[in-house]
């Protein structure tokens, strides 16, 4: 499956679980890190956690493991690294005082329909 069809399945599972305010930024013309950011936040710690454990099954479905998650049960940001794809999924506040959307604007943010084209 190619990357971009990840991140699509990806924001989907985080659309059905109610993620608030999904954006996903292509940063591959500008960074070596990875080709797509996630960006999500949470209404509370619980669905914090539930988002986190949607994407990563679904994603170990397709045969993708994280090489790294920062964060844990306390955590009010938590960072799933896969390779190509970075999600980012954080309570209200941390999203605001981090503004990783303001960070990466040389990046393009994707529509829901660019996504899914």
């Amino acid at each position: 499956m190619q990357t971009k069809e990840l991140t699509a399945k990806i924001y989907q599972i985080l659309d059905e679980k109610k993620a608030i305010d999904i954006s996903v930024i292509d940063i591959g013309s500008i960074s070596v890190i990875a080709d797509y950011f996630v960006v999500a936040s949470a209404s509370n710690q619980n669905q914090l956690l539930a988002l986190q454990d949607a994407v990563d099954e679904m994603m170990y479905k397709n045969g993708i493991h994280a090489k790294q998650i920062e964060g844990n049960r306390n955590s009010t940001w938590i960072l799933m690294d896969y390779e190509d794809i970075i999600v980012h999924l954080f309570s209200k506040e941390d999203r605001l005082f981090y503004d990783l959307e303001r960070i990466w604007k040389d990046g393009k943010t994707l529509t829901k329909e660019e996504l899914m084209a």
